[in-house]
């Protein structure tokens, strides 16, 4: 039997005084009280490899690796001695550091597709920039993404179109269309709606549950073929937000994997082991827009700022790559992620719950679908099933991101703590979840009442 974590006397000290300091309690939604169950760690004191200790001791083994952005693992030594080093030469200047052109050079040649990079420290930052260079070359207003996906930036643009549009003015709002993602009837249709007034679509090129059951039917890239062409033929950009993707669907993501040539990508999680970097890459047509050799022309004023390439990130960036380079960081990762989704997928078939817990096998992301008695998501039952995997030291929330410092044994680690927790979800099936979760759900980031 797996070890029982039950104290969190200081994780729930620590806890109330971050909400009295910090709105929300942490500096992004998805790391909120609220996203997990009432027996969870509120904060970490540090993390190495593929695992972190909370403010009560408690080790976990780590399924998130920082909301995906970890791809090798905490505290890396090739990544943190190539950070110390460049720390002791300065980390920002008033002219570009010499570190700036070493970084393009080595990034835009994994993107061969793409002739210009612009860095930058958060993933909104990157986005949003595409969406305005996309606005400046086609002089239309209109953005396209999927409705169905998740998260693109926590600018107004996209948050306009959630639940949470409170402090969005209706005005941009309306400048947003949506469609559903991989789905090219749907995608066809916004085009006629809007004819000529859209500047771009953006997605996520691949997603972990087109695997099985998604609208692409497990091609995702036929449908990104078919949607690259269909907006061209409508004047409009198409944009790869690889934040997700990048790094792990593929080295250095989706777009190479399927051998694509979207107009623009943006780059970030995992790209820089966890430190804040983040990048938009493009072809040379769209991206000279922001730049300031065009004498005469209409200036695009672009991404801009003070800390978008701090020389440490920079280093930190450039050590990844390397090690991902040297060390197929990509074949290491997936074939974890591909026996973690087989060892717990035969542990669901076992115990006769496949039809209330599916397991989507998709390698570089393993995610798992929680239902009730009648067979819809549940965030009750999600819930329950992470408390039982956090309680026998698996900090997990529905999706397992493989790093190059998770193991074998690591994987075992899991698929253990997840048959002892499919004995608890059987009985709550039966019973109902509340006779065993403590405290309440956790609730869906995008809800319009807290």
């Amino acid at each position: 039997m797996s070890t029982r974590i039950t104290n969190f006397r200081k994780s729930k000290e620590i806890s109330a005084r971050l909400h009295d300091l910090i709105p929300g309690g942490a500096h992004t939604y998805s790391k909120g009280d609220d996203q997990f169950p009432e027996l969870a760690p509120a904060a970490i004191e540090h993390g190495k490899g593929a695992y972190v200790w909370d403010v009560d001791g408690n080790e976990f083994l780590d399924c998130s690796m920082g909301l995906t952005s970890v791809s090798l693992g905490h505290a890396y030594r090739p990544v943190l001695e190539r950070v110390r080093e460049e720390l002791e030469k300065g980390v920002n200047f008033q002219r570009p550091s010499v570190l700036e052109l070493t970084t393009a050079e080595k990034f835009l040649a994994l993107v061969p597709q793409h002739d210009m990079v612009k860095f930058a420290k958060n993933g909104s930052t990157a986005t949003t920039a595409a969406v305005k260079l996309a606005r400046a070359r086609t002089g239309r207003k209109l953005v396209a993404f999927p409705g169905n996906h998740p998260f693109y930036s926590y600018d107004d643009w996209f948050i306009g179109k959630t639940a949470v549009d409170r402090g969005v003015p209706e005005e941009f709002s309306r400048l947003s269309v949506t469609f559903t993602g991989c789905d090219i009837d749907s995608l066809r249709s916004l085009f006629a709606r809007y004819p000529d007034q859209i500047a771009c679509v953006i997605t996520e090129p691949e997603r972990s549950t087109c695997v099985d059951g998604c609208e692409c039917r497990s091609d995702p890239a036929g449908f990104l073929r078919e949607a690259i062409e269909v907006t061209h033929a409508h004047g409009a950009l198409f944009i790869f937000d690889e934040m997700v993707t990048g790094f792990k669907s593929a080295f250095p993501g989706s777009m190479s994997k399927y051998g694509l040539e979207p107009d623009m990508a943006t780059w970030g999680k995992g790209i820089a082991n966890g430190f804040s970097f983040c990048a938009l890459t493009g072809k040379r047509d769209v991206m000279e827009l922001g730049g300031i050799r065009r004498t005469g022309a209409e200036k695009v004023f672009l991404i801009s700022t003070t800390h978008g390439a701090e020389t440490h990130s920079m280093a930190a960036a450039v050590a990844t790559i390397d090690e991902f380079a040297g060390k197929n960081v990509i074949a290491h990762n997936q074939s974890l992620g591909a026996l973690l989704a087989a060892e717990c997928a035969r542990r669901v078939t076992q115990s006769s719950l496949g039809d209330f817990i599916k397991v989507f096998a998709c390698e570089w992301m393993p995610t798992f679908v929680f239902s009730d008695r009648e067979g819809r998501p549940s965030a009750g039952y999600r819930t329950l099933f992470m408390q039982e995997m956090i309680k026998r030291g698996i900090l997990f929330q529905g999706v397992f991101i493989p790093c190059f410092s998770h193991t074998q044994e690591d994987v075992r680690r899991f698929a253990g703590c997840f048959e002892e927790s499919l004995h608890v979800y059987k009985s709550a099936l039966e019973h109902g979840y509340e006779k065993y979760l403590v405290g309440e759900p956790a609730k869906p980031v995008f809800r319009k009442i807290l």
